[in-house]
C-alpha cells in the first residue's frame, strides 16, 4: 500500500454561528495530487488553513508525516510549501528580494532557476505591489516549492494566471509528483481537477459529499452517458423526437445533446434516423460526463435534500 503522508479524521472548525467544516476525514498518498473540490464557501481554505497551521481546528484530529499541524506547526515549517490565495508579502519587496528571504528562512540557496521558469526573470527588482496578480500568483508558487518540500499546499493555484502560465504551472506540478513530493489542490476550477489530480473530495457546505478519482466519480453519478449530434440539416437541433433509453436532451448551437441510460440503442436510433430522413452526419460524440457535470449533479442532490 502507498504510504500516507496526512491524514484528517472528524476535522471540525466552527466561525461564531457558523460551522465551516464539518467532520471531514480523508487521507494522502506520497506522490499524489489530491484535491479539494467545491464551491466558494465550501470549506477548502479553512481546512488547508487547519493543516498549514494558520488556525486552530475546533475538534477531529490531523497528522502530516507524524506532525500535528495544530500543536507543533514549527516542525513542518521545512516539510510544507504553502501558496495561499494572498501571499501577505510587503506591497514593497521585491521579486528578488521575497525569495532570497524565504530561502533563507528555509536555510537554501536562492532558487533563481524558479524565477527564471516561473517567468519572472525580468520582473526582480520589481516590488511585489506593481506585479500583476498572475505575477504575484507565480511568485507565491516559487516560494512554496523555493525549499524543495515534500508537501505542497496550493490554494486556487491558477486564478488569475494566463493560459501559458497555467501549462507551465502544470507541468510543474507534474515535475514535483515525479519526484515524489505529495500536492493538496483547492479549487472550484473542476476542469483543472479532472485533468490534474489523481484523487479528488468534494465539499458542499462543510462536508465532503464524495470522494474518490475523477474517472471513478464520472463513472457513478447518474449512470448517464453524454451523446452529442450534429448533422448538415440540423435535423436534431430543430426536432426533439425521443430515441431510446434518453433521459434528457437539450441544444448546444448546432448540436443536439441526449443523455443516456444505454448508448448503443440510443446511437443506433438516432444514426437510423439520420439515414432516413437522408441528413447527413457531421460529428458525433460519445462520452462520460465531465467532473464538473457530475459536480452540478452532486450539488442539485445535496440541495434537494
Amino acid at each position: 500500500m502507498a504510504e500516507t503522508v496526512l491524514s484528517v479524521t472528524e476535522l471540525r472548525k466552527v466561525y461564531g454561528d457558523l460551522l465551516a467544516v464539518d467532520q471531514v476525514s480523508f487521507r494522502v498518498s506520497r506522490g499524489e495530487i489530491f484535491g479539494l473540490l467545491g464551491p466558494n464557501g465550501a470549506g477548502k481554505t479553512t481546512i488547508l488553513e487547519c493543516l498549514e497551521g494558520i488556525r486552530q481546528a475546533d475538534g477531529g484530529t490531523m497528522e502530516i508525516m507524524g506532525i500535528d499541524p495544530g500543536r507543533e506547526p514549527r516542525k513542518l515549517r521545512n516539510l510544507v510549501g504553502v501558496q495561499l490565495q494572498r501571499s501577505g508579502l510587503p506591497a514593497t519587496m521585491t521579486v528578488h528580494e521575497a525569495l532570497r528571504f524565504f530561502c533563507a528562512y528555509h536555510g537554501v540557496a536562492p532558487r533563481y532557476d524558479l524565477v527564471q521558469r516561473l517567468g519572472l526573470a525580468e520582473k526582480r527588482t520589481v516590488q511585489y505591489q506593481k506585479l500583476s496578480t498572475g505575477q504575484q500568483r507565480r511568485l507565491a508558487l516559487a516560494l512554496a516549492i523555493a525549499h524543495r518540500p515534500s508537501v505542497i499546499f496550493l490554494d486556487e493555484p491558477t486564478a488569475g494566471l494566463d493560459v501559458g502560465s497555467r501549462v507551465e504551472l502544470h507541468t510543474l506540478m507534474r515535475e514535483l509528483q515525479a519526484e515524489g513530493t505529495t500536492l493538496i489542490m483547492a479549487t472550484h476550477d473542476m476542469a483543472e481537477a479532472e485533468k490534474m489530480t489523481d484523487r479528488v473530495a468534494i465539499l458542499l457546505q462543510g462536508k465532503i459529499v464524495a470522494t474518490g478519482s475523477p474517472t471513478e466519480l464520472t463513472a457513478t453519478g447518474a449512470g448517464t452517458t453524454k451523446v452529442s449530434v450534429r448533422s448538415e440539416d440540423a435535423l436534431l437541433v430543430k426536432d426533439d423526437r425521443a430515441f431510446p433509453a434518453v433521459d434528457q436532451r437539450f441544444i448546444d448551437e448546432e448540436y443536439a445533446v441526449y443523455y443516456s441510460t444505454d448508448p448503443g440503442p440510443t446511437v443506433s436510433a438516432i444514426l437510423r434516423y439520420l439515414e432516413d430522413q437522408g441528413d447527413r452526419l457531421i460529428d458525433l460524440r460519445v462520452e462520460r460526463p465531465s467532473l464538473e457535470e457530475r459536480f452540478l449533479e452532486l450539488t442539485h442532490r445535496e440541495g434537494a435534500q
